[in-house]
This record gives C-alpha cells, structure tokens and sequence, in this order.
C-alpha cells in the first residue's frame, strides 16, 4: 500500500499517517508472518523509541482497517500478516518454527460439509495445522 493510500484511509477515518504506523505496517508487509514481537524489533532497527504498547494498538487499528489480519500459530502472540492476501491455511512445524501455507481449496469440502451440517462457518484464513515439516520429519507421513 503506498503511503498517500494510507494517509486517504486514515483521514477518512479521522486519523491522521504518523511515522510509527507507516513503520509497523511496511514492517508487517516485509515480514509475511509476524508477531508483534518481531514487528517490535523490525521497526526498533528504524525507530528506537517505538515502544511494544504502540506496536500492539497499532496492530488492532491496522486490523480494524482491514490492513492486516492474524492468526494465532502458537500458544503466544498473534502473527500478523497482510490482509491483502489470499486466505490460506498455516502449516506450524512444532520442531523448527517454519510457516508454510497451503491453498485452502483443500480444506473447501470440510468447510462446505460444516457449514451444510452444523450451520458452522469456517474462517479458513485462522486455520492452522501443526506439525512436522518434510525437513525435520525427514519427509515421513505423520
């Protein structure tokens, strides 16, 4: 999103483009997948006194503007991602941390079925598989 994008969808919502959102959202973009944590350090490289508090406030704004969305790939914090994006499923592996995606038509029969049997809309974009990846599970089936 350019920075003049930006400043138009804040203004038209009464609020005006400050330095530390211009920061945390490019720091968001070039991340792909983040928690405020690591946004935190990304933007603390470019801008030393931007505390944790505004990185979260300034998370939830961004995702009230339907910038970014998250998700929640651990039992910590949220990662963060651009809202952009096309939804996707998460693959979590458990042993390196890696986050790979997977289209979510794979999941578009489960989704379809819960929805036509309990009335149950899946968010496919929250959803997350942990495990192991081909890398650490030596490309064994778990």
């Amino acid at each position: 999103m350019s920075e003049s994008s930006l400043a138009e969808l804040l203004r038209a919502r009464g609020l005006r483009l400050t330095a530390q959102r211009q920061l945390i959202l490019q720091a968001v973009l070039d991340l792909g997948h983040a928690t405020p944590e690591q946004v935190h350090t990304a933007v603390r490289e470019v801008a030393a006194g931007v505390n944790i508090t505004t990185i979260y406030r300034t998370l939830e704004l961004l995702e009230r503007l339907g910038l970014v969305t998250h998700t929640h790939l651990s039992h910590g914090s949220p990662t963060y991602h651009a809202a952009g994006e096309d939804q996707h499923v998460h693959l979590v592996c458990r042993e390196c941390g890696a986050i790979d995606e997977m289209e979510p038509e794979l999941l578009r029969p489960l989704a379809d079925r819960l929805a036509r049997e309990q009335g149950f809309r899946v968010d496919i974009g929250h959803v997350s598989f942990f495990g192991l990846c081909g890398r650490c599970g030596n490309g064994e089936q778990q």
